[in-house]
């Protein structure tokens, strides 16, 4: 199949769209990816800032439990030993409103026979022996505070005590503080288990996120999942991570992590990480890791009413874009059109209207002059074209008649020839008389025969450029009237009136004798044929002498156009010459038409022969008339030779005024 070429429009819209539609498309990703990095900064900002809140939370809400547990430490009831009102304080802490919740509280007697107070059902799991001041030792006083982390008993804790559905995470530990009586005896060991509500907002547009807390020994306190809250770090997802987390958190920094393989049912998490410094004892402190984690795409949420807001404003953008590329693509193709259109319609170029203008793009309507200028010269060569079949058509035309013509000649003299000698031949004469009028006739069409064939041969020597002319200083006046004496006969057989010049004076032309007789004799001849009636008149006319010039490099070494000329007018009353047909009569061969050429003798070489002869001999030749029936007027021009003019011409080798000019190319 031919792949069919696109059209201007349709290459440029999709030129359009092609180069806008990737910028639209990469200018999106640019701006997602920069709204997402800016997003993910936001979010690391506020996850490591909540993961410090959370810690300092812990811290501050752990010294409130060490204080308040150390002010009931030291309450009358619990140092005198008395059961009753020793519960009634406890229960009176654990109904106290405070930021934290107590559990459980268990005073623990120190000796066996005493009796122990709690709160709940069963005992706590601390085992007396790990209180610090079981057995004390004697370099140091004893602590009055002790903090335990719940460790591998976090998980049983979580079960026991909350739903799974809640808004919090719980931070359980363990404080005891002994109590001693007025003696400084130990008495109870005060023991409390305490839970620390960690508010968790899991909202996709906050980052206050879920809390993960991980004491010094590596157990994880609190998690969203709580299949891993009392587990240790190394059996948990993000090892790694999590054990460069704890090692960033001891070196005292705060920054955020994200974790992979954290919960992997919900992809990447982000993690912000803080240090809390928990006060275990009063001498001693524990680094526990308190982490703020959320997963990346609720971090990043606010990232998909951007890209919905992108998507519009791209969709928005390319219909713009769209309608704009078929807005350009119309503007720059329409003109182009209607050039096609122009350019299309144009049909005949004879009148060759203006081109559409667009008058906003300068090419095109550069463009539209061009071809204006180009059908001007197509119609300009339209017309020389229409000329040159014309001429060519006329030139086949001639020469069918010159054919023709030229046979009749040709015919005519010879038929005469040949008859005339075979009556003399054959003896029908009757006598000698006879038999010389017959070769009289003969000699006569010989003679004319020879006419038509040295004219034919005159034409081609001219057409080849080797007629020799050889130029004489003569006297007008006496060349003009032995053509005159020639033609008298014949003029007076015909009845015409011959009206001669009157020349007192001699008028002296430099020309080939014998050419230019021939010249006169054929314009004379032409007006004897062509004139049935009326009659012919001979002028000659001459004009002043203009400047002259000694140029050695003009013809004959004077400016012919200064030097004075003579005009012989031949003007007759014959058939005359439609003026559309004169131009044609210095053409070889031509006769104006057919018609001519059977009612008058001839083959239309004269006139032609003439002009060129006349050129050769530094003069010209021109023909007039009115019309039809209104005579013709022939114009011969020389320039005349004075005696200054003689004595200024260079003198042959051999004395005599004589030179050859090699005709050149003719007007034919």
């Amino acid at each position: 199949m031919i792949n069919r070429p696109r059209s201007f429009r349709r290459v440029l819209m999709l030129r359009i769209l092609l180069l806008s539609i990737p910028i639209l498309l990469i200018g999106q990703a640019m701006t997602l990816r920069k709204a997402r990095t800016s997003l993910l900064d936001t979010a690391r900002q506020n996850l490591s800032s909540s993961a410090a809140r959370k810690a300092d939370e812990l811290v501050s809400g752990v010294q409130a439990v060490e204080t308040n547990l150390q002010l009931l430490a030291q309450t009358e009831p619990l140092k005198q030993g008395d059961p009753a009102a020793a519960r009634a304080a406890v229960e009176q802490l654990t109904a106290a409103a405070t930021p934290y919740q107590i559990q459980c509280v268990e005073l623990r007697a120190a000796q066996p026979d005493e009796t122990s107070v709690r709160t709940c059902d069963r005992g706590l799991a601390l085992e007396t022996e790990k209180l610090p001041w079981s057995s004390p030792d004697p370099t140091e006083a004893p602590p009055d505070f002790a903090i335990f982390s719940p460790g591998a008993d976090a998980q049983l804790l979580q079960n026991q005590q909350f739903e799974s559905d809640r808004r919090e995470a719980l931070i359980h530990f363990t404080v005891a503080s002994p109590v001693y009586n007025e003696a400084g005896d130990l008495r109870y060991h005060l023991i409390a288990q305490v839970s620390l509500a960690q508010r968790e907002d899991t909202d996709p547009r906050s980052l206050v996120g879920n809390t993960v807390v991980i004491d010094s020994d590596g157990f994880i306190i609190t998690h969203p999942d709580q299949n891993q809250v009392g587990q240790k770090i190394f059996q948990v997802r993000d090892v790694e991570r999590l054990e460069s987390v704890i090692g960033s958190v001891r070196a005292g920094n705060s920054k955020t992590v994200h974790l992979f393989r954290f919960l992997p049912e919900q992809g990447e998490w982000l993690a912000g990480y803080a240090g809390a410094n928990i006060p275990i004892r009063p001498d001693r402190q524990s680094t526990w890791t308190v982490l703020a984690v959320t997963p990346l795409n609720q971090a990043l949420y606010g990232l998909k009413d951007i890209r919905d807001v992108l998507i519009l404003l791209t969709l928005g953008l390319l219909s713009a874009n769209a309608l704009l590329a078929i807005y350009i693509a119309r503007g720059l193709s329409l003109p182009i059109e209607r050039l096609i259109r122009y350019a299309q319609a144009v049909d005949d170029t004879s009148e060759v209207k203006p081109a559409p203008r667009s008058h906003e793009i300068w090419e095109l309507d550069y463009l539209g002059d061009m071809i204006e200028q180009m059908l001007e010269r197509l119609k300009t060569n339209l017309v020389q074209l229409r000329q040159a079949w014309q001429d060519a058509k006329l030139a086949s035309q001639l020469k069918n008649e010159f054919l023709a013509n030229t046979s009749h000649e040709l015919r005519t003299p010879l038929n005469a020839i040949i008859g005339s000698i075979q009556i003399v031949r054959d003896g029908y004469c009757d006598s000698h008389d006879e038999e010389m009028e017959f070769l009289e006739k003969a000699d006569s069409a010989a003679r004319h025969l020879l006419e038509i064939i040295r004219d034919i041969l005159d034409v081609g020597k001219i057409e080849a450029g080797t007629v020799h002319l050889h130029f004489e200083l003569i006297d007008l006046r006496r060349l003009l009237q032995d053509v005159l004496d020639m033609q008298t006969l014949q003029i007076q057989q015909k009845g015409l009136n011959l009206v001669r010049p009157e020349l007192p004076e001699p008028i002296m032309v430099k020309v080939d004798r014998s050419r230019f007789r021939q010249v006169l004799l054929n314009v004379v001849n032409n007006a004897i044929k062509f004139t049935d009636q009326g009659s012919i008149s001979v002028l000659v006319e001459s004009t002043a002498a203009a400047a002259t010039s000694t140029d050695p490099e003009a013809a004959d070494g004077l400016t012919l156009l200064t030097l004075p000329q003579v005009k012989i007018i031949i003007r007759d009353t014959g058939i005359g010459i439609a003026p559309e047909q004169q131009h044609k009569l210095f053409q070889p061969f031509v006769m104006v038409d057919g018609s001519y050429t059977r009612a008058y003798e001839g083959t239309g070489l004269g006139l032609a022969i003439s002009r060129n002869l006349m050129q050769l001999m530094q003069g010209d030749i021109e023909l007039w008339s009115e019309g039809v029936g209104q005579g013709t007027t022939v114009i011969i021009r020389l320039p005349i030779r004075t005696a200054d003019a003689h004595r200024l011409e260079p003198e042959s080798p051999s004395g005599a005024s004589e030179s050859q000019a090699l005709i050149g190319s003719s007007e034919l």
